[in-house]
Protein backbone atom coordinates (compact mmCIF):
# COMPACT_ATOMS: atom_id res chain seq x y z
CA UNK A 1 0.00 0.00 0.00
CA UNK A 2 1.67 3.27 -1.22
CA UNK A 3 1.20 6.63 0.54
CA UNK A 4 -1.86 7.81 -2.06
CA UNK A 5 -3.68 5.21 -0.85
CA UNK A 6 -3.69 6.31 2.39
CA UNK A 7 -5.64 9.40 2.03
CA UNK A 8 -3.70 12.64 2.25
CA UNK A 9 -4.51 13.22 5.68
CA UNK A 10 -3.65 9.86 6.95
CA UNK A 11 -0.37 10.01 4.98
CA UNK A 12 0.54 13.63 6.26
CA UNK A 13 0.03 12.91 9.58
CA UNK A 14 2.18 9.42 9.28
CA UNK A 15 4.73 11.45 7.96
CA UNK A 16 4.94 14.58 10.09
CA UNK A 17 5.11 11.42 13.11
CA UNK A 18 7.84 9.82 11.53
CA UNK A 19 10.08 13.03 10.39
CA UNK A 20 9.52 14.01 14.00
CA UNK A 21 8.92 17.48 16.21
CA UNK A 22 9.47 20.79 14.11
CA UNK A 23 8.91 19.32 10.82
CA UNK A 24 6.38 21.51 8.53
CA UNK A 25 3.15 20.00 6.71
CA UNK A 26 4.49 21.24 3.64
CA UNK A 27 7.72 19.53 4.18
CA UNK A 28 5.83 16.14 5.16
CA UNK A 29 3.95 16.75 2.01
CA UNK A 30 6.85 16.40 -0.67
CA UNK A 31 7.65 13.80 -2.76
CA UNK A 32 11.07 12.86 -0.62
CA UNK A 33 9.00 12.42 2.75
CA UNK A 34 6.69 10.52 1.18
CA UNK A 35 9.19 7.91 -0.17
CA UNK A 36 9.57 7.31 3.61
CA UNK A 37 5.98 5.56 3.94
CA UNK A 38 6.61 1.75 4.43
CA UNK A 39 4.78 -0.36 1.62
CA UNK A 40 1.84 -1.33 4.23
CA UNK A 41 -0.64 -0.71 7.05
CA UNK A 42 -3.17 -2.39 9.81
CA UNK A 43 -5.56 -0.86 11.59
CA UNK A 44 -6.84 -2.05 15.09
CA UNK A 45 -9.42 -1.02 17.65
CA UNK A 46 -8.09 -2.04 21.25
CA UNK A 47 -9.98 0.23 23.45
CA UNK A 48 -7.90 3.39 24.51
CA UNK A 49 -5.56 4.03 21.40
CA UNK A 50 -2.76 5.31 23.64
CA UNK A 51 -2.13 1.88 24.87
CA UNK A 52 -2.32 0.23 21.96
CA UNK A 53 0.91 2.45 20.10
CA UNK A 54 3.84 1.42 22.61
CA UNK A 55 3.52 -2.78 21.96
CA UNK A 56 3.72 -1.86 18.02
CA UNK A 57 6.23 0.69 18.48
CA UNK A 58 8.35 -2.00 19.73
CA UNK A 59 8.25 -4.51 16.87
CA UNK A 60 11.19 -4.04 14.34
CA UNK A 61 9.52 -3.80 10.83
CA UNK A 62 6.81 -0.94 12.44
CA UNK A 63 7.81 2.19 11.14
CA UNK A 64 5.00 4.30 13.37
CA UNK A 65 1.86 4.29 15.04
CA UNK A 66 -1.22 6.53 14.25
CA UNK A 67 -4.02 7.05 16.85
CA UNK A 68 -7.46 7.48 14.95
CA UNK A 69 -11.12 6.78 14.34
CA UNK A 70 -12.04 4.24 12.45
CA UNK A 71 -15.20 2.35 11.50
CA UNK A 72 -17.95 5.08 11.55
CA UNK A 73 -20.25 7.46 9.38
CA UNK A 74 -19.22 10.91 10.61
CA UNK A 75 -15.95 12.30 8.24
CA UNK A 76 -12.89 13.81 10.17
CA UNK A 77 -14.84 13.17 13.40
CA UNK A 78 -13.81 14.88 16.83
CA UNK A 79 -12.59 12.90 20.10
CA UNK A 80 -15.73 14.78 21.77
CA UNK A 81 -18.01 12.90 19.27
CA UNK A 82 -16.50 9.86 19.19
CA UNK A 83 -16.31 9.32 22.69
CA UNK A 84 -19.75 11.05 23.49
CA UNK A 85 -21.52 8.18 20.77
CA UNK A 86 -23.80 8.24 17.80
CA UNK A 87 -20.71 8.67 15.35
CA UNK A 88 -20.09 4.42 14.44
CA UNK A 89 -16.41 5.38 15.26
CA UNK A 90 -13.88 3.34 17.67
CA UNK A 91 -10.72 4.12 19.11
CA UNK A 92 -8.00 2.82 16.77
CA UNK A 93 -4.20 2.48 16.14
CA UNK A 94 -2.62 2.78 12.41
CA UNK A 95 -0.01 0.55 12.40
CA UNK A 96 2.48 1.49 9.22
CA UNK A 97 5.09 -1.53 8.59
CA UNK A 98 7.32 -3.09 6.42
CA UNK A 99 5.91 -6.71 5.45
CA UNK A 100 9.29 -7.61 3.99
CA UNK A 101 10.51 -7.72 7.71
CA UNK A 102 7.40 -7.93 10.20
CA UNK A 103 4.30 -10.50 8.76
CA UNK A 104 0.46 -8.98 9.37
CA UNK A 105 -0.05 -12.10 11.55
CA UNK A 106 2.43 -11.27 13.58
CA UNK A 107 0.59 -7.82 14.08
CA UNK A 108 -2.79 -9.82 14.92
CA UNK A 109 -1.03 -11.47 17.74
CA UNK A 110 0.41 -8.79 19.34
CA UNK A 111 -3.10 -7.16 19.22
CA UNK A 112 -4.99 -10.25 20.86
CA UNK A 113 -2.53 -10.11 23.33
CA UNK A 114 -3.45 -6.55 24.42
CA UNK A 115 -7.13 -6.78 24.53
CA UNK A 116 -9.85 -8.34 26.38
CA UNK A 117 -11.18 -10.12 23.59
CA UNK A 118 -14.78 -11.07 25.88
CA UNK A 119 -15.50 -7.80 26.35
CA UNK A 120 -18.82 -6.32 24.76
CA UNK A 121 -19.01 -3.38 26.60
CA UNK A 122 -15.49 -1.72 26.12
CA UNK A 123 -12.12 -2.33 27.57
CA UNK A 124 -10.68 -2.71 30.92
CA UNK A 125 -12.09 0.63 32.38
CA UNK A 126 -13.22 2.76 29.68
CA UNK A 127 -16.72 1.44 28.58
CA UNK A 128 -18.90 2.12 25.67
CA UNK A 129 -19.15 1.35 22.32
CA UNK A 130 -16.21 3.35 20.77
CA UNK A 131 -13.63 1.17 23.26
CA UNK A 132 -14.73 -1.52 22.03
CA UNK A 133 -12.27 -4.00 20.41
CA UNK A 134 -12.17 -4.54 15.95
CA UNK A 135 -9.75 -6.02 13.66
CA UNK A 136 -10.40 -3.46 10.68
CA UNK A 137 -9.04 -5.11 7.84
CA UNK A 138 -7.67 -3.12 4.94
CA UNK A 139 -8.57 -5.97 1.99
CA UNK A 140 -9.59 -9.20 1.68
CA UNK A 141 -6.24 -11.27 2.10
CA UNK A 142 -6.23 -8.84 5.74
CA UNK A 143 -9.99 -10.27 6.33
CA UNK A 144 -8.93 -13.95 5.79
CA UNK A 145 -5.81 -13.92 7.98
CA UNK A 146 -7.90 -11.98 10.90
CA UNK A 147 -11.24 -14.55 10.57
CA UNK A 148 -8.19 -17.53 10.54
CA UNK A 149 -6.08 -15.69 13.84
CA UNK A 150 -9.81 -14.62 15.26
CA UNK A 151 -11.13 -18.33 15.36
CA UNK A 152 -7.49 -19.38 16.85
CA UNK A 153 -8.33 -17.55 20.03
CA UNK A 154 -11.97 -18.57 19.98
CA UNK A 155 -10.58 -22.25 20.59
CA UNK A 156 -8.38 -20.87 23.05
CA UNK A 157 -11.81 -19.61 25.31
CA UNK A 158 -14.70 -21.42 26.11
CA UNK A 159 -16.40 -17.72 26.33
CA UNK A 160 -17.34 -16.18 23.36
CA UNK A 161 -14.68 -14.02 21.45
CA UNK A 162 -16.63 -10.90 20.78
CA UNK A 163 -14.11 -8.86 18.34
CA UNK A 164 -15.08 -8.57 14.77
CA UNK A 165 -13.18 -8.25 11.65
CA UNK A 166 -14.78 -5.33 9.88
CA UNK A 167 -13.80 -4.70 6.42
CA UNK A 168 -13.63 -1.18 6.34
CA UNK A 169 -10.53 1.44 4.90
CA UNK A 170 -12.17 4.45 6.53
CA UNK A 171 -9.37 5.83 9.12
CA UNK A 172 -8.84 9.48 10.34
CA UNK A 173 -6.21 10.60 12.81
CA UNK A 174 -7.16 11.74 16.32
CA UNK A 175 -5.90 15.06 17.55
CA UNK A 176 -2.26 15.75 17.41
CA UNK A 177 -2.45 15.76 21.59
CA UNK A 178 -3.18 12.26 21.24
CA UNK A 179 -0.35 11.07 19.22
CA UNK A 180 2.30 8.97 21.28
CA UNK A 181 0.98 9.89 24.18
CA UNK A 182 3.13 7.56 26.11
CA UNK A 183 5.83 9.37 25.35
CA UNK A 184 4.85 12.91 26.13
CA UNK A 185 3.70 11.75 28.92
CA UNK A 186 5.00 9.20 30.59
CA UNK A 187 3.66 9.05 34.03
CA UNK A 188 0.18 9.79 33.75
CA UNK A 189 0.13 7.15 30.61
CA UNK A 190 1.26 4.65 33.62
CA UNK A 191 -1.19 5.85 36.35
CA UNK A 192 -3.41 5.69 33.92
CA UNK A 193 -2.46 2.32 32.78
CA UNK A 194 -2.40 0.75 36.25
CA UNK A 195 -5.39 2.52 37.62
CA UNK A 196 -7.70 1.01 34.09
CA UNK A 197 -6.09 -2.68 35.21
CA UNK A 198 -5.60 -2.76 31.54
CA UNK A 199 -2.26 -4.93 33.01
CA UNK A 200 -3.79 -7.30 35.93
CA UNK A 201 -6.64 -8.24 33.12
CA UNK A 202 -4.02 -9.41 30.50
CA UNK A 203 -2.43 -10.60 32.68
CA UNK A 204 -4.96 -13.23 33.82
CA UNK A 205 -6.31 -13.86 30.03
CA UNK A 206 -3.11 -14.30 28.36
CA UNK A 207 0.14 -14.90 31.57
CA UNK A 208 1.95 -12.55 32.53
Amino acid sequence: MRPATLGAAVATALLLVLLGPGVSEAAAQSTEAAALVPNDTAVFAGGCFWCMEPPYDELDGVAATLSGYAGGQVEDPSYEQVTAGGTGHREAVLVAFDSTRVSYPRLLDVFWRNVDPLDDGGQFCDRGFSYTTAIFARDAQQARRARASLQAVQDRFSQEVVTPVVENRTFYPAEDYHQNYYEKNPVRYEFYRWNCGRGDRLDELWGS
